[in-house]
């Protein structure tokens, strides 16, 4: 009899648990309301503790905002960002001097290396209509010795994102969003191809979003890597997965080695896919920094407080970019680029 491919059943809360080489993964959904001419809500703030608003009241919450929901001026050292935006938008700023908006299924893949310091705003840009935003970010470790590697991020805008359709015997369709990976001959754009992980072929990392729609049949391929690991997250829908249903909010870890089939429920069913080779070393973290030593943690504030990662050449902790700005990246160099 065959061993079952789930290896291991857990519920999602607001943090989702991961495997080496990944950190973090966290999915924000927030039907934000019509914006103001400052970029935040129009709405009434109070009853919310800004500043660390993650109350989810009326659909929606600030973060670490005060004015324009998100996540002001801080620092980062020892690992990789990426941010997947299904909707919504992303202003970004650094301590490089570099400046991103992105959103409507674009991704940023940002290395912090040795460290940078960066905003992500979520400005809302519609006076007249609402400003629903949606996104993962998912942390992913950097090796030992790419730690210190050079700060940057690399952008994948959504028209280079491939997506793999595949139609079951019935014509329902499952759409896979190849974000990290290949899939059937289709690959992502590579990311910073020095220092990341997911750079080195024989690690075989995979960020995919699947949607299936209703009643939609697929059967996810067996990894052909040694020592691979695989999650799979279930966030919306319900899906039975090797013949056993789940419901949304639940993750899985999987057998990397068996193909897994998969039928969506009536109501269809989204899904995130992490998949990778173990880094294999010791994770020591606080809070912004992952490092290998508590001794390496203990630097990184000490060389953050001393200079600041660059400092931050803005005149706000949280810059936005302006209601009329299209999307765009101008990185350190001045090298700017649009979809």
């Amino acid at each position: 009899m065959n061993p079952s491919p789930i290896l291991r059943r857990f519920p999602l809360g607001f943090v989702w648990p991961t495997l080496d080489p990944f950190l973090f993964c966290v999915h924000h959904v927030d039907d934000y309301p019509a914006g103001n001419r400052q970029l935040g809500p129009q709405a009434a703030l109070d009853g919310r503790c800004l500043g660390a608003d993650f109350s989810g009241k009326d659909g929606w919450s600030m973060y670490h905002g005060e004015s324009v929901p998100g996540f002001p001026a801080h620092p980062h050292r020892g690992f990789e960002t990426v941010t997947i935006m299904r909707s919504g938008l992303v202003d970004h700023a650094d301590s490089l001097g570099a400046a991103a908006r992105y959103g409507r299924g674009d991704v940023q893949w940002l290395t912090t290396g040795r460290g940078i310091v960066h905003s992500e705003m979520f400005p809302l840009v519609h006076e007249d209509a609402g400003n629903p935003a949606e996104l993962f970010q998912i942390w992913m470790n950097l090796p030992a010795a790419s730690k210190m590697a050079d700060p940057a991020f690399t952008m994948f805008w959504s028209d280079r994102v491939p997506e793999l359709v595949v139609h079951d015997g019935a014509g329902r369709r499952t759409v896979v969003r190849i974000v990290a990976g290949a899939l059937e001959g289709a690959s992502a754009p590579l990311p910073p191809p020095k220092d990341s992980w997911a750079a080195r072929a024989e690690a075989d990392v995979a960020i995919w979003t699947i949607r299936m729609e209703p009643n939609a049949q697929w059967t996810l391929p067996a990894s052909q890597r040694p020592g691979v690991r695989r999650s799979m997250y279930l966030f919306r829908g319900s899906a039975q997965v090797a013949g056993q249903t789940s419901g949304s909010g639940t993750g899985l870890e999987l057998a990397p080695t068996a193909d897994l089939e998969l039928a969506a429920g009536a109501d269809g069913a989204d899904l995130l896919l992490l998949q990778g080779r173990p880094i294999g070393e010791p994770v020591a973290q606080h809070g912004p920094f992952v490092m290998n030593t508590q001794a390496e943690i203990a630097r990184a504030f000490q060389d953050y407080q001393r200079t600041q990662f660059g400092g931050w050449p803005w005149d706000s902790a949280a810059p936005v970019h302006g209601r009329e700005a299209q999307r765009f990246a101008r990185h350190p160099d001045g090298r700017v680029e649009t979809p």
